[in-house]
């Protein structure tokens, strides 16, 4: 489970507080907070 500011590598994540998927590109891409509700938390 990856946390904002680490780098999971290439990706689609979801935010475990409201859902939005957040996609990574490339495996040098850190996580950025959740666009919809600033959640830090990913899966």
């Amino acid at each position: 489970m990856p946390n904002t500011g680490e780098k999971p590598g290439k990706g689609q994540y979801t935010c475990d507080n409201c859902g939005q998927v957040i996609v990574l590109d490339d495996d040098t891409d850190t996580m950025p907070p959740c666009p919809k509700c600033n959640g830090t938390k990913f899966h």
